[in-house]
């Protein structure tokens, strides 16, 4: 969808601007990464977006990241600092960053924002995110084929809507091929720290899980589902090259269609504030990357549910729908509001643990 838009209205600014205006001093794009630049993992996935922006405008553009950056103070002024730095395009790609992005765009209008996994706008921040949990489901029915335990775990960052619809994606689509699957959940309150990402699977593979999914930024957890002979959900990219044989399968996060489509907003004078939620659909959330341990035939199974997903056949938030302390949340019939899926506050029947503090 983003590549044609934008390839045609690159076509038109090319055609309608003076070969002077052509000349122009290029647009800044700055990106503030809330870990680690690595070949794998979340600011790989956002990392590649900024490489498909700098390579699509050639010198119309300057882009530039800032990488590691914690939630909170240190984003304020690293943003800040972007500003001061003649940046005119900013995306900030971590939930944690919206505040400051907001309070820095108050005193730059500008400026244009991009809070990427945010939800709060103003008229120079638009904010975007992708719909996780559809590859979350998908991958839910590979691991319930797959396991033999009837029991997965799942490594969660942080309490926040967005983890808590996958973890529930993914054990609504594991429970939707094996009824009798369950998830153990362990929080971290990260999103990065290897080192705890690894002792977390550990401990779940010592209680007898043998498939595990992760809602955090590393590769530890393939590494140790690599080390133990286990099965896991590579997040964010493609993680064979740590687990070749443990990797089940990778759920993937693709933006560089929508960065690019909103740097030649900004490029032609047409950027405007608003909230995108992008998913299967829309190019911006693929399953693929099957490990060798997978049946031709799960792999269909999966490949034919993201195929239904992409049709709006297929939403795995559809009742009935109960809680793991027995009540029901959705009925019968029903699907979630894009609302209430973005508001979700519980955990879903088949999922052990809690939501943490």
């Amino acid at each position: 969808m983003y590549k044609n838009l934008a390839a045609m209205a690159m076509a038109a600014l090319a055609f309608s601007f003076p070969a002077q205006a052509q000349k122009a001093e290029p647009l800044k794009v700055a990106f503030v990464y809330v870990a680690p630049l690595t070949d794998a993992g979340w600011v790989h996935q956002h990392e590649l977006g900024r490489q498909a922006v700098q390579s699509y405008f050639g010198d119309r553009v300057k882009t530039s990241y800032v990488e590691n950056v914690p939630e909170g103070p240190d984003a304020e002024r690293v943003i800040r600092d972007l500003v001061a730095q003649g940046n005119k395009l900013i995306f900030t790609p971590s939930f944690g960053y919206m505040e400051p992005t907001l309070k820095v765009a108050k005193e730059h209008p500008e400026v244009r924002f991009e809070s990427i996994t945010g939800y709060k706008t103003a008229p120079n921040v638009a904010a975007a995110n992708a719909r996780y949990y559809e590859g979350r489901y998908l991958a839910g029915i590979a691991a319930g084929r797959m396991t033999k335990s009837n029991l997965a775990g799942y490594v969660a960052g942080f309490p926040i809507p967005e983890v808590l619809q996958g973890i529930n994606a993914f054990t609504l689509g594991m429970r939707s091929v094996n009824p009798k699957a369950q998830v153990k959940v362990v929080w971290l309150n990260t999103w990065f720290d290897p080192g705890k990402e690894r002792d977390a699977a550990m401990a779940l593979f010592d209680q007898g899980v043998d498939v595990v999914s992760f809602h955090t930024a590393s590769t530890a957890i393939m590494a140790a589902a690599q080390e133990r002979g286990k099965l896991a959900i590579a997040y964010h990219s493609d993680m064979r090259k740590v687990a070749p044989d443990a990797q089940l399968l990778a759920v993937t996060h693709l933006w560089g269609e929508y960065y690019k489509d909103r740097t030649l907003a900004v490029l032609n004078g047409t950027w405007k504030s608003g909230n995108f939620w992008g998913g299967v659909g829309e190019g911006m959330i693929r399953v693929a990357f099957f490990g060798p341990k997978v049946p031709k035939a799960v792999q269909v199974e999966v490949t034919n549910g993201e195929n239904a997903m992409a049709a709006h056949a297929l939403r795995p938030f559809t009742g009935p729908i109960e809680d793991n302390e027995g009540r029901l949340v959705v009925p019968r019939g029903k699907a979630m509001t894009d609302e209430q899926i973005l508001g979700m506050n519980f955990l879903v029947s088949g999922v052990q643990g809690k939501i943490a503090k």
